[in-house]
């Protein structure tokens, strides 16, 4: 059985505490160390923060937001991150729901599955290049 760990987010643990944790993961043999994306914290940044710094611990995207970034934009970033970490990197994504989608990032949530699967279906075409 793989076991993971999941980082609360900023402020309720700190960027440095998260490296500190993510570290000691990576020394104890977890599998991954899974990261959110939120307020005040963007999970790209905090991903490659734990490739430069962890050597064996699969990272982890728990969740990239949808309407934050276009699938390009995230495919390069999941890239760039899997290149740091030398191929540990893992890539979640969702739609949240409409008050984040339209009151955060002011994006209409219209037809939620069918744009979930268009965005995947760019992310894998991107990462495929």
């Amino acid at each position: 059985m793989d076991i993971g760990i999941y980082l609360a987010y900023a402020p309720w643990i700190p960027l440095p505490e998260q490296l500190t944790l993510a570290r000691a993961a990576d020394e104890l043999g977890f599998h991954s160390v899974w990261v959110a994306e939120t307020w005040g914290q963007d999970a790209t940044v905090v991903l490659g923060a734990l490739a430069a710094t962890t050597e064996q611990v699969r990272l982890g995207a728990a969740i990239l937001q949808i309407p934050a970034r276009q699938p390009t934009t995230t495919a390069s970033a999941i890239s760039t991150i899997d290149q740091i970490s030398g191929g540990r990197a893992m890539l979640g994504l969702g739609l949240s729901g409409p008050q984040v989608s339209e009151g955060w990032y002011g994006v209409p949530f219209v037809s939620p599955l069918g744009r979930t699967r268009e965005y995947i279906d760019i992310v894998r075409m991107a990462l495929a290049r």
